[in-house]
C-alpha cells in the first residue's frame, strides 16, 4: 500500500507525462501500480482510515501511572521494569 505522498506523486507524474509507464519510471514503481492508483483516484475512492495499533505497553499503563503518582515522579525506569 502506497502512502498518501506516494499516491500524490504518482498522480502528478501521470498528469505530467500522460502514460502509466512514464509515470512509473518517474516514481520508481510499476505501471500496474500507477494504473491502480489513477483508477482509484478518478473513481473518487479514498483509502479506509487506519485502525490504531495496540502498543506493547498498553497493559501496564495503569501500574506505571500508579507508581509514578505514589513516588511523585521520583521512580526510575530501572525500578519500574520488574514491576511491569
Amino acid at each position: 500500500m502506497k502512502s498518501a505522498k506516494d499516491r500524490m506523486d504518482i498522480i502528478s507524474a501521470y498528469r505530467e507525462v500522460g502514460t502509466y509507464r512514464g509515470a512509473a519510471e518517474m516514481c520508481g514503481t510499476t505501471h500496474k501500480t500507477v494504473r491502480r492508483v489513477i483508477e482509484r483516484f478518478e473513481a473518487g475512492d479514498t483509502p479506509p482510515p487506519r485502525q490504531p495499533r495496540p502498543r506493547n505497553y498498553d497493559t501496564v499503563t495503569e501500574i506505571v501511572a500508579e507508581r509514578i503518582a505514589s513516588s511523585r515522579g521520583r521512580i526510575s525506569a530501572k525500578r519500574l521494569l520488574p514491576i511491569a
